[in-house]
């Protein structure tokens, strides 16, 4: 499955990872890279904790890219 994630870099210069799409999913790295590695690896856990509890996975968010004229 792919899910989106959102990076941003902190006020301490830490990148933090989230999962809109799965409430409270969020990881953190010093790296991007670290961060993406970190996000999968709580997505996973998340996925594993619904299946265990018998709860839906939920659908990946879509997206599309629109131009707008400014």
């Amino acid at each position: 499955m792919k899910f989106r994630v959102v990076i941003e870099p902190d006020e301490d210069g830490v990148f933090v990872a989230e999962c809109p799409v799965l409430p409270g999913c969020v990881s953190q790295g010093a790296t991007r890279q670290e961060a993406i590695a970190n996000i999968q690896d709580a997505i996973q856990g998340y996925l594993h904790s619904l299946e265990k509890h018998g709860e839906a996975v939920p659908s990946p968010v879509t997206e599309e890219i629109v131009d707008v004229a400014v």
